[in-house]
Order: structure tokens, then C-alpha cells, then sequence
């Protein structure tokens, strides 16, 4: 297995290679589909299944739908971010120091960038197991950043987390947005009880080792 990290706009998506198949984590911005491919085409592999999203804010999910279109994989994502990918929404909930400059101007961002509308071909629940041949993955819903928030924990240690922890700086629990704060905290520990040996954010390019995870 390789992870491969992409950088698409404002958020690093996950590109999991398998000889049985690839594993999309996450789809960046509208408008980013053309570079995901592109990495196809230098590792020479047409044989995308899965795109799993972390959450439903446009940053995670913008590409997926094309994504798709081009490439006939399947997008996953908890069930509680269902409706808000589906009409196309990044719902933001309470915000705290710089997020209150990006929730005000979320209006232009949306006109901008126009997310597509993203219905979701596989819904997921708390612990179930995302397959592709020989490669799998368990859901660990950590709710908080929003409803359906999930991580997705590859063969029982790499942890994709989406916008739980950033590596931005030093590593650090998501401090801007959260549709209910009293659940971050509960989320991590959650997270820190897997014990995985490599954290991949949603921001910031460099992965956590299980050390920091737990100095968190």
C-alpha cells in the first residue's frame, strides 16, 4: 500500500494505492478533478472505487462529483452529512477567532466556486468497513466539525481525519468551526483510543505519528 497526498485548493486530499485498487480520501475544491487524474495517469492506474469524504464542506467534497463522472468510483460519506452534499451546502455551525471571517464570506466562496450538488452512492454508520478487494477500512464517526464528521482508519493504523486535527503549524485540534464544540473533544479521544501509527489531516501536509497524536 502508498499514500499519496494531493494538495487541491484550501485542503490536502488522499490518494491510497493498492495492487487490487485505488481509495480517494477526500476531493478538494470545485473545479480539482483534472489533478487528481492527472496522478492517475503517472502512476498509470485507471482503477478508482472509492472516494470516501470526511465531512460535507466544500473544500472535502467540490470534486467528487466529477470525480465520479470521469472515473466511475463510488462516493461514500456518514449518513448525517448526507443532505448537506447532496444540496450542495458547506454548513459551518458556531465559529470562533478567524472562522468568522470565513463564515461571512462563505456567500461568495459558494457563488465562486459553485459546489455541485453530491448525492452519495454509499452511506455509512459508526463502524463500518469500506472494501476495495484487499484493501479495507473501518469508520470511526467523530462528530463535532460537523454531524457526520468520520474518519477512516486503513488496515487498523493510518488514521485520515479530516478537519478533526490540523498539521497546519503545530499540530492542533480544529479550533474555527464546529457544529457542536462539546463533541471535538470526545472525537479525539475517540480517535486516540484507535492508537494509529500515522494521523493524515485535512490541513497541513505533514502526517502526525502516534506520539503527537496523544499529546494532543
Amino acid at each position: 500500500m502508498q499514500i499519496h497526498t494531493i494538495s487541491l485548493g484550501l485542503s490536502q486530499a488522499y490518494l491510497i494505492e493498492h495492487k487490487c485498487g485505488l481509495m480517494l480520501v477526500d476531493a478538494g475544491l470545485p473545479g480539482y478533478e483534472s489533478k487528481v487524474v492527472n496522478l492517475f495517469h503517472k502512476l498509470k492506474r485507471d482503477d478508482l472505487k472509492i472516494i470516501f469524504i470526511t465531512h460535507a464542506h466544500l473544500d472535502h467534497y467540490g470534486s467528487a462529483a466529477a470525480l465520479r463522472r470521469l472515473t466511475g468510483a463510488k462516493i461514500a460519506v456518514h449518513h448525517a452529512d448526507e443532505y448537506a452534499m447532496a444540496h450542495g451546502k458547506t454548513i459551518l455551525g458556531s465559529v470562533r477567532g478567524r472562522g468568522r471571517l470565513v463564515k461571512s464570506i462563505i456567500p461568495l466562496i459558494e457563488t465562486y466556486f459553485k459546489p455541485e450538488p453530491t448525492q452519495a452512492d454509499i452511506l455509512l454508520e459508526d463502524g463500518d468497513i469500506l472494501r476495495v478487494d484487499g484493501l479495507e477500512g473501518n469508520l470511526l464517526h467523530t462528530p463535532g466539525h460537523t454531524p457526520g464528521s468520520s474518519c477512516l482508519i486503513i488496515q487498523g493504523g493510518f488514521a485520515f481525519v479530516g478537519d478533526l486535527i490540523s498539521s497546519n503549524g503545530k499540530p492542533h485540534v480544529q479550533p474555527y468551526f464546529a457544529q457542536d464544540w462539546s463533541n471535538i473533544p470526545i472525537s479525539l479521544k475517540k480517535l486516540q483510543a484507535v492508537k494509529p501509527y500515522f494521523v493524515y489531516p485535512g490541513h497541513g501536509r505533514d502526517p502526525l505519528n502516534e506520539e503527537s497524536l496523544q499529546r494532543l
